[in-house]
């Protein structure tokens, strides 16, 4: 049985014994179902496939991922709960950053190049922190557990952030993408602005950076920039409440701490100097949703030009590869993108169905399976299904065939298809 599902057995169990615990960082009373060992064993779990669908780890220069990471443990080493915090920089251009339970944190390049400075990063750093901390996370999952007890324990979709072409998640991804996609309260986005401002002054930073953050937000927000729009603003919609309380919170702390203009450029000098092929890219993805592939691989091009190094440009040339019925010349691509990155599960998948399409089953085989390792994703699953029915393996067939059904997805209902072919229904039967 999958962990949610017995993390929700336990949790409906035991809603009427529960009673009342301190919420760590507010000092309040408050309804505690799931536990910390849980917080940290649902975010450690979850943590993973969420960085999977927001486009992997962003490994160009390590040094960004590093700096974040510097940053966020002296936030970290002055909250008002010890958990395991982690903090990575996703390879999305998606404005956004996100906390898990248990301290698993994530921002966006495409949020960090829009900051001005380092006590701008601890602002966001410390308002996620404060999610975690504060149980936010945990409490939206505790809602959800008891409001929505038959759908959280089904498989979804979810599809990538930052890759409209990308295939759906199916099974366990579920729950990482319904964390990453949470929406808080009025109430709980004033708290985590109120204490991650708290953090920065202890930390040392100016928390006058928290209020020029959420007026640079509003001014976004009021322009209704569509990268914002499906990103931060999604999940921590800004307003001028929240300035207006920033403002006053950092009257009340008085103090002035550090700005760090300087050094949060030259640590970001690299991710800084390849906006251009980022752009280029991201204009890629849209061509891709047009249906235009001539364009989308010349942008691609131009992306590779620009930064070499990035496997995601590689990776969308091995893409419009595949949709030019070129498999060999996408395999090479997507091997070179493998190379650069060998821990996203979108070049596993794309170099699988490439090699597929030459008929190296065994090879693809080995790419698909690895790829489910990261992200089950439907595509995946039909592909293997399709493999395991062409060498007469029908168990195994029907076995990735039904997950892969799961998808609300042209892909899904190719799997739907192909099992009805086979006279199989596409959900197993019930054991009692």
């Amino acid at each position: 049985m999958p962990r949610i599902i017995r993390y929700l057995s336990v949790a409906l169990a035991a809603a009427s014994l529960a009673g009342c615990a301190t919420n760590p960082v507010t000092g309040q009373n408050e309804l505690n179902i799931i536990s910390t060992q849980q917080e940290i064993s649902l975010g450690a779990e979850n943590y993973g496939p969420a960085q999977q669908m927001q486009g992997g780890l962003y490994k160009v220069d390590p040094q960004v991922g590093a700096y974040v990471r510097e940053v966020g443990q002296r936030l970290a080493a002055v909250s008002d709960r010890n958990l395991p915090y982690e903090f990575v920089v996703l390879n999305s251009s998606v404005p956004n950053a996100w906390a898990m339970p248990g301290g698993k944190l994530a921002i966006n390049r495409g949020l960090l190049t829009a900051l001005n400075n380092e006590a701008e990063l601890a602002a966001v750093l410390g308002h996620e922190i404060t999610h975690a901390a504060a149980r936010h996370s945990a409490q939206q999952m505790q809602r959800g557990l008891l409001l929505q007890a038959g759908v959280l324990a089904a498989a979804a979709a979810a599809s990538s952030a930052n890759e409209r072409y990308a295939p759906l998640a199916v099974g366990t991804a579920a729950l990482a993408a319904s964390v990453v996609n949470q929406r808080y309260s009025r109430e709980a986005e004033l708290e985590a602005d109120h204490y991650g401002m708290i953090y920065m002054a202890r930390a040392g930073y100016d928390p006058s950076a928290a209020v020029s953050l959420q007026e640079t937000f509003v001014r976004l927000s009021e322009g209704r920039q569509s990268g914002w729009l499906q990103g931060l603003f999604a999940s921590h919609p800004p307003s001028t409440e929240r300035v207006a309380q920033n403002r006053l919170r950092a009257q009340q702390l008085g103090v002035k701490g550090e700005l760090e203009t300087e050094r949060f450029k030259t640590r970001l000098a690299t991710l800084l100097r390849d906006q251009p092929a980022y752009a280029a890219y991201d204009d890629a993805v849209k061509a891709v949703a047009d249906n235009d592939y001539a364009k989308a691989g010349q942008l691609a091009a131009r992306a590779v030009a620009l930064q070499p190094k990035e496997a995601l440009f590689h990776g969308m040339q091995g893409f419009v590869a595949l949709q030019k019925s070129q498999p060999a010349q996408a395999l090479a691509d997507y091997q070179r993108a493998l190379a650069l990155d060998d821990s996203y599960y979108q070049h596993y998948v794309g170099a699988g169905l490439a090699a597929k399409s030459l008929n190296r089953t065994a090879e693809a085989s080995q790419y698909l399976e690895k790829s489910l390792s990261l992200l089950p994703t439907a595509t995946a699953h039909n592909a293997l299904g399709e493999i395991a029915l062409a060498r007469g393996d029908r168990q195994r067939a029907v076995e990735h065939l039904r997950i892969a059904a799961q998808s609300d997805s042209p892909v899904g209902k190719q799997a739907r298809d192909t099992l009805a072919r086979m006279g199989v229904p596409a959900a197993a039967p019930q054991r009692n």
